[in-house]
């Protein structure tokens, strides 16, 4: 088994032909989060990661073997729920809303400009329909946003403690939270239900 303790974070450092040549492993979330996991490489290899406690490893890291061979991880598709703000019956603000109440449930959550993506959760996907949000169930690679888990280049890398890097701080996440709006009001009363004219 050739091991590998070294990462480097989305293959910084190293020239992109050398990440292109590189064999590659793919891994869902859970074994991602993990710093100590075997698997084989698209080579045939067996390889044991061995990291530093609390390391989270991101599809585009790249893996450094003992012999000094390179390995780039790739985020496997796994099933996970696609949240959008609700085009008839609600705003673009709604994805704000819907990440403050998942983040206030310690939700991993993978963060885009136009959806949100969680871990199936009927509990927490009917608390969002209700919010007017829709969700749907995918098949796609997840990549939570880094939060209390800690960072490397936007992305999570650490335990929970807060730190910074080098030419930047990141700001605590209780001050993110507070700072996030949240509506007085809720929206217009609307079931999203049988005779709903779009799915949920």
């Amino acid at each position: 088994m050739l091991h590998c303790s070294k990462l480097m974070p989305q293959g910084r450092g190293l020239a992109r032909v050398l990440v292109q040549r590189a064999s590659t492993i793919t891994l869902d979330w859970d074994v991602r989060q993990k710093s100590r996991f075997d698997s084989t490489d698209s080579a045939g290899r067996a390889l044991g990661i061995f990291l530093p406690r609390g390391t989270v490893v991101r599809g585009g890291d790249v893996l450094v073997a003992e012999d000094g061979s390179l390995v780039r991880v790739e985020a496997a598709p796994q099933d996970v729920l696609r949240i959008t703000a609700c085009t008839e019956h609600g705003s673009p603000f709604d994805l704000t809303r819907a990440a403050y109440h998942l983040g206030n449930r310690h939700v991993p959550i993978e963060l885009q400009p136009d959806h949100l993506k969680i871990e199936p959760d009927h509990v927490l996907a009917d608390m969002l329909r209700a919010m007017h949000m829709t969700v749907v169930a995918v098949s796609e690679p997840f990549e939570p946003e880094s939060g209390a888990y800690g960072d490397h280049g936007g992305h999570a890398h650490g335990g929970h403690s807060e730190h910074g890097h080098g030419q930047h701080d990141h700001a605590p996440v209780a001050a993110k939270r507070i700072a996030i709006p949240i509506r007085s009001a809720p929206a217009a009363p609307h079931v999203h239900g049988p005779d709903c004219k779009h799915e949920h």
